[in-house]
């Protein structure tokens, strides 16, 4: 009997060692993240909290990144270099004006549509159903592309390694060419269909209050 009572009481002892040893390794797994992990989530959540408040100030945001753009442009210019990175960044905001004036849906595909079950497309006429215009990149996604791609372009002009010799004058003969070509495909695009982009000189309609 005694030592069935020593087997049972060396029995729980292990079990009570075991059940600490989990214990011990559930603190562990919960021990405070590092310190430089802390510090990169707490930054990207600041930056996120001011992207965030700068949704709503369109104007300031635009002026901004027209400052970063001349301040590029100048740098450019007194270096005398990396006209490469600069034939890059025009090709990338050209491709970013592109999608910012092309609705999300495209007007061919609604028009095949159409002609197949009956559903009507845009509105061709007065008296049709109005449809709010809406673009396949939206306004504050073309300004963030815009100035993330100005400032990466930037930081590349202190790095020789991207300073690649180029005759510039093909480059910007290049540039004017695709960009005439990509506007008038885009403006034939938008007579066809009939939309705008913008929203200026369009009416706005209030509703009035009857008259007591």
């Amino acid at each position: 009997m005694f030592q069935s009572w020593a087997c049972a009481r060396a029995e729980g002892g292990r079990q009570g060692r075991f059940v600490m040893m989990e214990d011990a390794g559930e603190d562990v797994l919960r021990q405070k993240p590092n310190v430089v992990v802390t510090f990169f989530r707490r930054l990207g959540q600041t930056y996120q909290l001011w992207l965030d408040r700068s949704s709503t100030h369109a104007v300031g945001r635009w002026v901004a990144t027209v400052v970063l753009i001349l301040c590029f442009g100048a740098r450019i210019v007194l270096a005398q270099g990396w006209y490469i990175v600069t034939y890059a960044l025009a090709i990338y905001h050209l491709n970013l004006l592109l999608a910012f004036l092309t609705p999300k849906i495209d007007p061919a595909a609604m028009d095949f549509d159409q002609h197949d079950d009956g559903t009507p497309g845009l509105p061709t006429s007065q008296g049709e159903e109005f449809r709010p215009f809406i673009r396949r990149l939206p306004e504050f996604k073309f300004w963030y592309s815009a100035t993330k791609a100005t400032a990466i372009a930037f930081c590349c002009t202190f790095f020789q390694v991207f300073n690649i010799p180029v005759f510039w004058p093909i480059l910007v003969m290049y540039f004017i060419t695709l960009f005439c070509i990509t506007m008038k495909r885009q403006i034939k695009h938008m007579i066809r269909f009939r939309y705008l982009p913008f929203t200026w000189g369009k009416p706005k309609f209030q509703a009035r209050e009857e008259a007591k």
